[in-house]
């Protein structure tokens, strides 16, 4: 194979990654605390005989960007936000503690506090069961209140309190069902300086305008290396026909 075709295909194939990273930020747009993808990439000289001038990519990492995304108030008294860095613990695959942005917060019909898409969330001592109530009230600091049914209006009683916490972002790595977790495998302790916006949710920080640009930009630079590749061929088709008349 000759060496520019080679190095045509080995940037095409990550500019795809690329693409497809960014396509999945967009289809995120509206998933509330949503943590837009950022693939790393790094050119490596490729080793062997004659002048080490040729150049390829390789994928180092997928990481993601942390940038809060901004909040919308719903009045919802199950909504929250993270005020500034931070993280709900939730169960997550297999019973690890995973960590997630989405506050838009539900109840199971068993009870328990559970994020939209079925993660239970943590408190103290373990997923938060709600009894049945007639209001429930989350506070700043994430304590969660509830007045059984019944009950008077000053029979406010505390529940639990959601476990917020705030590891470094170079230990967290996104899983396969969409979650962060610690990637040496531990579980955080709870921060009690992270405060919560009741009554709200974090939008995604997918940045949509900047998003469609790189897909714009990727789209071309993956044309540009197929027609490097086009070339490589032609000039190969011609290198023969002048060979042959030789």
């Amino acid at each position: 194979m000759d060496r520019s075709i080679f190095l045509s295909a080995n940037g095409s194939n990550y500019l795809m990654s690329a693409q497809l990273a960014n396509i999945n930020n967009l289809a995120n747009l509206n998933t509330p605390g949503f943590r837009a993808d950022v693939p790393s990439f790094a050119s490596q000289n490729i080793t062997g005989d004659g002048l080490q001038s040729r150049v390829f990519s390789t994928l180092q990492s997928q990481g993601a960007d942390f940038t809060p995304g901004s909040i919308v108030p719903t009045g919802n008294q199950l909504d929250l936000a993270i005020d500034g860095d931070g993280w709900i613990a939730v169960q997550g695959t297999g019973g690890a503690e995973g960590y997630t942005r989405a506050g838009n917060l539900k109840l199971s019909a068993e009870g328990f506090l559970m994020t939209q898409d079925g993660r239970r969330v943590l408190g103290n001592g373990g997923p938060i069961s709600i009894p049945a109530s007639e209001k429930i009230e989350i506070g700043k600091d994430g304590t969660i209140s509830a007045k059984p049914l019944g009950q008077g209006a000053d029979s406010l009683v505390q529940v639990d309190r959601i476990k917020l916490v705030k590891p470094q972002h170079d230990l967290l790595s996104r899983g396969l069902d969409g979650l962060f977790y610690r990637t040496d495998n531990t579980s955080s302790m709870a921060d009690p300086s992270i405060m919560v916006v009741p009554g709200a949710y974090e939008k995604s920080n997918v940045d949509a305008v900047g998003s469609l640009v790189n897909m714009i930009d990727f789209a071309r630079q993956y044309e540009i290396h197929m027609k490097m590749m086009k070339l490589a061929e032609d000039n190969s088709d011609k290198s023969s026909q002048v060979m042959q008349v030789s």
